[in-house]
């Protein structure tokens, strides 16, 4: 490979890089898109999906899905909500670029052939990189004293103000 295709080949990738998809805060287009989803299981009982964009980490997916739970409670008349189960999921992609080496060889009669070859590939999918689900059950009056039960208007007024919105 000549100097002049690494550096195209180099520049492509930085390119290709830039095209990550921020993590913001906003309802998912679609069932793999980023941003919150929601199903109700009972009147006080949600499932909360939140994916996050390419390269998010799981602290931010995290936050953003309470953030999702904790409007959502407040829309549904309720002042706090427990979480009762939650599911993160990995990387959906291999993550980042990735080199492949490989090699054969073969023999034909009289002759024999040796072959070596090199790859450089990109995640292109440009789906999710990470998703948090959460499963919780909302109430009215003061939160009952659990490790994974909060007040909504106060996860709002905390974790509101860092939420990118689309």
């Amino acid at each position: 490979m000549t100097m002049k295709q690494l550096l195209l080949l180099s520049l492509t990738a930085l390119t290709l890089s830039a095209c990550a998809t921020p993590t913001v805060y906003g309802p998912a287009a679609t069932p793999t898109a980023v941003g919150y989803s929601e199903t109700p299981i009972e009147q006080n009982r949600w499932r909360i999906t939140f994916h996050g964009g390419s390269g998010a980490d799981a602290r931010r997916v995290g936050d953003l899905a309470l953030l999702r739970a904790a409007d959502l409670t407040v829309a549904k008349g309720y002042d706090w909500f427990q979480v009762t189960d939650r599911y993160t999921s990995g990387p959906s992609g291999g993550g980042g670029p990735y080199v492949s080496l490989g090699g054969g060889g073969a023999s034909f009669g009289h002759g024999s052939a040796v072959g070596v070859g090199g790859g450089l590939g990109f995640d292109l999918s440009g789906g999710p990189s990470l998703s948090r689900t959460i499963e919780v059950v909302m109430g009215k009056g003061t939160p009952p004293q659990q490790p994974d039960a909060y007040d909504a208007r106060e996860v709002r007024r905390n974790l509101g103000p860092s939420a990118q919105t689309p």
